[in-house]
């Protein structure tokens, strides 16, 4: 049996981690809209494995209307399919979470959202779905400004559905960053 130290020093490094966590990306987040606002982009996103917890982290940012234009969840292959017009045919040969759906995602979502930056995030978050091939913690994201794509592979040792997503989430706020320099 652990003792009550044990446990409260336990439970004191999650509630901190996840402070720290959630502070981080919303200090992301801030810089972003600021400099969307500033460059007067729009931005749009797909997302599956975050289940819309990117397009949250951008609009809990005041004044982040002025730049956030669209944010699908497409979570299933068929809203993939009818949605986001992926080809069935890609998604059938390479699987939902890969590369070319990845990238037919962020294409897609930035000509229905009209915007100048498109983002798209897709993977397997776990705890059950993953293969030898294609593991828990494998993720994809997709960038698209005007019409340079970039998509980049995770693949997070820590096996936690939430870890994943956060990690995910936070992984993307610093993509966009990064592509707004």
């Amino acid at each position: 049996m652990i003792s009550l130290q044990v446990f409260i020093r336990f439970w004191f490094y999650v509630w901190y981690f996840s402070t720290l966590v959630a502070k981080k990306m919303n200090l992301l987040s801030k810089n972003i809209v600021k400099k969307l606002i500033k460059k007067k982009l729009k931005i749009s996103f797909a997302e599956s494995c975050t289940g819309g917890l990117l397009s949250g982290a951008i609009t809990s940012v005041n004044g982040s209307s002025k730049v956030f234009n669209l944010g699908l969840i497409v979570y299933s292959n068929q809203s993939k399919i009818n949605i986001l017009k992926v080809p069935k045919k890609i998604i059938k040969k390479y699987g939902a979470v890969s590369k070319q759906v990845c990238q037919s995602m962020v294409k897609n979502v930035g000509k229905i959202g009209k915007t100048n930056l498109s983002v798209s995030v897709t993977g397997i978050a776990g705890p059950g779905g993953g293969t030898i091939k294609k593991p828990v913690g494998l993720v994809y994201i997709g960038i698209k400004k005007s019409n340079k794509v970039k998509i980049k592979k995770y693949l997070f040792k820590k096996k936690e559905r939430s870890y994943i997503q956060k990690t995910t989430v936070n992984k993307s706020l610093k993509l966009i960053l990064r592509t707004l320099k």
